[in-house]
């Protein structure tokens, strides 16, 4: 069964993704994914495999996203058995003031790999609509999550 140990390293994980964000460091950030995940960004572009995740984040790095800096916010981890784990968060990029509202939902899945280090197999991005999600609480109050809303 996982340990406290487990839940550790996997938020050092995402930590190490922040802070490789922060840095505008492509290689570093690309090697937190296995070789073969996947990665879904809110606009919708799926990008396949590590080589993948790393060269379109060396162009967004100098281009539509200089300069940002990474901010995430970890709501809960589910192990799924000793060496899975899905991290359910939330995310945004900024510049300046780091936003108190976070306007993203972000699933991550990770794994334990055969040399023992966690790595993120797969990463789901989605863009928060909170004015729909109000609108559709109003009109229909069975569609509010029963933890709250994430």
């Amino acid at each position: 069964m996982p340990t406290s140990h487990d839940t550790t390293a996997v938020t050092a994980v995402l930590d190490a993704l922040v802070a490789t964000w922060n840095e505008h460091d492509a290689d570093a950030y690309g090697r937190l994914f296995t070789e073969d995940a996947t990665y879904a960004t809110y606009v919708g572009t799926l990008y396949q495999g590590r080589r993948d995740i790393t060269e379109s984040h060396r162009v967004l790095f100098t281009t539509f996203l200089k300069d940002t800096r990474l901010a995430d916010e970890v709501v809960g981890i589910r192990f799924l058995g000793p060496d899975t784990a899905v991290v359910s968060g939330r995310g945004d990029t900024y510049k300046g003031r780091r936003p108190r509202r976070l306007g993203k939902v972000q699933t991550y899945t990770l794994v334990r790999e055969a040399d023992g280090a966690w790595r993120i197999a797969a990463f789901h991005n989605t863009k928060r609509k909170p004015l729909m999600e109000a609108v559709s609480f109003r009109f229909a109050p069975g569609l509010v999550p029963a933890a709250g809303r994430v």
